[in-house]
C-alpha cells in the first residue's frame, strides 16, 4: 500500500506491506525513488513487513531547502518508523540509501535491528568523488539534468549484463527524468558532506551484512575488498555476476542473503 505521510516536517511517499513480524526497511539510492523496489520487496513481503520510502528530493517526495544532510534525512526515516509505529527495523540501504542508513545507526541506533550496506560503503567522498559532485550539480543546475539519465542508469550495471538490463536500464532513466533538478542538487550537497563511519561500523555491536558486486564499477572490487578487511564483524555476500544494482541484476541471491541476515 502506498500512501503519504508527514515526518521531520517533510512530505514524504511511502509503500508499506504492512504485515510482518519483523520490519525491512528498504532505502534507495541516488537519482531513485520507491519504484525501484516494487519487484524485489516481493521477495521479502511474504516473510516480513517491508517498507519502502521515497527519500527526501527524490521520486515525488518533497525538497526541503537547498541542501539534505544525512543527519536531516536519519530523523526522516526515524520519522516514518515513528508515524507507523515500528519500534525497531533492518534498514537495508543502496548506495546513497547505506549512506542514510548509517547516519541512522550514528543518531537513533536503538531504532536498528540490523543494518544492510547494498553496494554502499562507510567511507566519505574522495577528493575526486567531491569534483564530481561538484560537476554533477554545475550540470543540473545549468538545465543538463537528462545528460546524468543517460549515463548513471546504464554505468549502475556489469557490463555483462547491459544487453538483458535494457528494460531496467530505460526505467532508471525515466526515474533520474522525473525527479526535480532542485532534489538532486540538495541530495549532491548532503553527500559531500557526510562523515566518515568506519569506526562507528566498527565499534558497534548492531548486526551488520554487507552485500557487494564484484562487478561494481562505482565500487571496484579493490575497494570493496579494503572495507571488508577494516570490518571483520559484518557479514559478507559477493554476488559474482552483478554491478552496482545487486538487487535488478541477482535479485533471488540478494533476497536470500536478506532473508538469511534478518532470520
Amino acid at each position: 500500500m502506498e500512501k503519504f505521510i508527514i515526518s521531520n516536517g517533510c512530505a514524504l511517499r511511502i509503500a508499506d506491506s504492512r504485515k510482518g513480524e519483523k520490519t525491512i526497511l528498504l532505502l534507495h539510492g541516488y537519482l531513485e525513488s520507491l519504484d525501484v523496489w516494487e519487484d524485489f520487496a516481493k521477495l521479502l513481503s511474504k516473510e516480513y513487513r517491508v517498507v519502502a520510502m521515497d527519500l527526501p528530493g527524490h521520486g515525488i517526495s518533497q525538497v526541503m531547502g537547498e541542501k539534505h544532510t544525512m543527519s536531516f534525512l536519519a530523523d526522516t526515516v526515524v520519522g516514518v518508523l515513528d508515524e507507523l509505529e515500528i519500534e525497531k527495523a533492518t534498514i537495508v540501504g543502496h548506495s546513497m540509501g547505506g549512506y542514510v542508513a548509517l547516519q541512522t545507526l550514528r543518531l537513533h541506533p536503538e531504532r536498528l535491528e540490523g543494518l544492510v550496506l547494498l553496494s554502499s560503503t562507510p567511507y566519505p567522498d574522495s577528493p575526486e568523488k567531491l569534483l564530481d559532485r561538484d560537476r554533477e550539480i554545475a550540470l543540473v543546475e545549468g538545465g543538463h539534468k537528462d545528460l546524468l539519465a543517460t549515463t548513471a542508469a546504464k554505468n549502475g550495471f556489469a557490463s555483462d549484463n547491459l544487453k538483458r538490463m535494457q528494460d531496467e536500464i530505460i526505467f532508471l532513466e525515466e526515474q533520474v527524468l522525473v525527479t526535480e533538478p532542485e532534489g538532486v542538487v540538495a541530495l549532491l550537497r548532503g553527500m559531500k558532506e557526510r562523515e566518515d563511519s568506519t569506526e562507528l561500523l566498527q565499534h558497534s555491536s548492531l548486526p551488520q551484512l554487507f552485500i557487494l558486486g564484484k562487478k561494481d564499477s562505482y565500487i571496484p572490487l579493490e575497494k570493496a575488498e579494503k572495507m571488508v578487511a577494516e570490518q571483520p564483524q559484518a557479514k559478507v555476500v559477493w554476488l559474482e555476476n552483478s554491478g552496482h544494482l545487486g538487487y535488478f541484476e541477482e535479485p533471488e541471491a540478494c533476497a536470500v542473503a536478506i532473508k538469511e541476515f534478518v532470520g
